[in-house]
């Protein structure tokens, strides 16, 4: 860009009162070209506004399929920074494209793959409770039925062993969470 000088005028002596300064000069510098930015192609421009209407679809459904499986947890649904704040090229939108779909397709399996295994245990848990004495010892953790908590079906004997012997069996659900405190430990906080 080329060196530019301010240029200076004397006003007439009513512009000065005007506007100008009185009894010197008005400094008038010249105005700087315009850049131009160099407008991108209308192609480039519609494949980039597409591929990034692609990508936010793409992360709203992996958001859903999150929402989905709430009580499970393992179900990966990152989204990977692209190296921080910056403008990408078509090549690396399309390859983030590429691997949100793979991430998107990989989740969906896997939550098929847990609907499956919840229905198959739902549908044991239902046998269980129709004919206990079929699924002697059978235990069935609720996190494995979809349900949240740490909570186990399993089916035990009535009345200890004489219900063993007896055939008399029966289906239990039991908390399965240790109590919060659990007994003092010598010489720890709650100890006297």
């Amino acid at each position: 860009m080329p060196d530019v000088q301010p240029t200076t005028e004397i006003p007439p002596s009513e512009e000065a009162e005007n506007g100008g300064i009185a009894g010197g000069a008005v400094v008038v510098w010249p105005l700087a070209p315009e850049r131009v930015v160099p407008d991108r192609a209308p192609s480039e421009r519609q494949a980039r506004r597409e591929l990034r209407t692609q990508i936010a679809r793409l992360e709203r459904e992996l958001g859903d399929t999150f929402v989905s499986a709430f009580p499970c947890s393992g179900l990966d649904v990152s989204v990977p920074a692209a190296g921080g704040p910056r403008l990408l090229s078509l090549g690396e939108l399309e390859r983030l494209r590429d691997a949100l779909a793979a991430r998107l397709t990989e989740a969906r399996r896997e939550l098929s793959r847990r609907g499956e295994q919840e229905e198959r245990n739902r549908i044991l848990l239902e046998r269980m409770l129709l004919n206990p004495g079929r699924y002697k010892f059978v235990r069935i953790p609720c996190a494995d039925l979809g349900e949240g908590g740490c909570g186990e079906w399993h089916v035990r004997p009535r009345f200890g062993l004489i219900g063993m012997l007896a055939g008399w069996w029966q289906v239990k659900l039991s908390s399965g969470c240790p109590l919060a405190g659990g007994p003092p430990v010598a010489g720890g906080p709650g100890h006297r």
